[in-house]
């Protein structure tokens, strides 16, 4: 029989299809190998001697600022109402962190030093994108192959965006937290990370900092978050002295996708407390410290979201979570 499994966080139910469970091969899905690409000249390998917009280079790693925004992220913000509509003009800023000068296409072949300098690359940019009192968000994240944004062959790379409201989705982490933290005094992910610690059945790696786990409430095949073991609610201030434990994390658990499950399309995103100063007619977070938790969602894509999905907001995953943990535990890397 399903199961049905509510997220602690922010409350979404998910279908746990545990009949239709199969081996986890059987759900890549074959599209993303088959997807033909025109191969043109790669205009991020030669980014160090070319220059360009570059905000930041540390080492192999360099960021540039897209097209999209540019300098723009210097222009004021403004809102004007249409009615009961709301409209901004499109401050923000996109930069395009370079991963490496050499042309791989998967961070999983990145060495764990270099995984090091992108995490180290981020923090750098967040903080100083914080400075910027219009903005109240900036995300961190990966797209890697054709059904997650990427390309099969584009040069690894991976993005920060900083907007001037809080994204919808990072409302909902925040509301749950908070409800959970009023209501218990703790914090839910330290909670998670205790019972996860305990119970041993969802972990999929553990370092001295880290703990890699499928979710309760999966709601994707493979689903993994990355949890801190010490409570932090901020990406660039959490990670200080940890950042070659969390490169090796990434690098085991991307080669685990690699070997595992043939080279999935997957994204990763950071979550990260919003600034701390009130936005759009939004007072300051004064707890945020206490009852947020900073973390990485790593989400390979081996199935499509259909109708269902998008018009129930239920998931259903196909693998019990415990199954896929332990799929992964048992994937050797090498």
């Amino acid at each position: 029989m399903p199961q049905l499994r509510k997220d602690p966080v922010v409350g979404r139910w998910v279908i746990i299809a545990k009949t239709r469970a199969r081996r986890p091969g059987n759900f890549v899905d074959r599209n993303d190998h088959e997807h033909e690409e025109v191969h043109r000249e790669c205009p991020f390998c030669n980014v160090q001697q070319e220059g360009g917009d570059s905000v930041l280079s540390s080492g192999d790693v360099h960021i540039v600022s897209s097209e999209v925004y540019g300098s723009k992220q210097r222009k004021g913000l403004h809102r004007t109402k249409r009615g009961l509509y709301d409209v901004i003009n499109g401050l923000g800023a996109h930069e395009i962190v370079i991963e490496t000068s050499e042309h791989l296409t998967n961070m999983a072949d990145l060495n764990v030093d270099q995984i090091q300098l992108v995490f180290e690359a981020y923090s750098a940019r967040m903080q100083e994108l914080e400075k910027n009192a219009q903005f109240r968000y900036v995300l961190a994240y990966k797209n890697y192959g054709p059904t997650a944004g990427g390309r099969k062959s584009a040069h690894t790379c991976s993005h920060i965006v900083a907007t001037p409201v809080r994204p919808l989705r990072v409302k909902e982490k925040l509301i749950g937290a908070k409800n959970y933290f009023d209501i218990n005094n703790r914090c839910v992910y330290c909670d998670i990370v205790a019972q996860e610690l305990q119970s041993r059945e969802r972990i999929i790696y553990e370092t001295e900092h880290f703990l890699a786990v499928t979710p309760f409430a999966a709601r994707l095949l493979f689903e993994t978050w990355i949890l801190p073991k010490v409570h932090h609610c901020d990406f660039p201030k959490g990670i200080v002295g940890k950042e070659g434990d969390l490169a090796v994390m990434m690098k085991i658990l991307l080669k685990k996708l690699q070997v595992g499950l043939d080279d999935p399309a997957y994204n990763f995103v950071v979550q990260t407390a919003p600034f701390a100063r009130g936005s759009l007619g939004e007072r300051k977070w004064e707890s945020i410290e206490k009852d947020y938790h900073w973390h990485i969602e790593l989400m390979p894509r081996l199935t499509r979201v259909a109708g269902f999905e998008k018009g129930t907001g239920f998931y259903i995953c196909a693998i019990p979570p415990e199954n896929m943990a332990q799929y992964l535990r048992e994937v050797e890397t090498g």
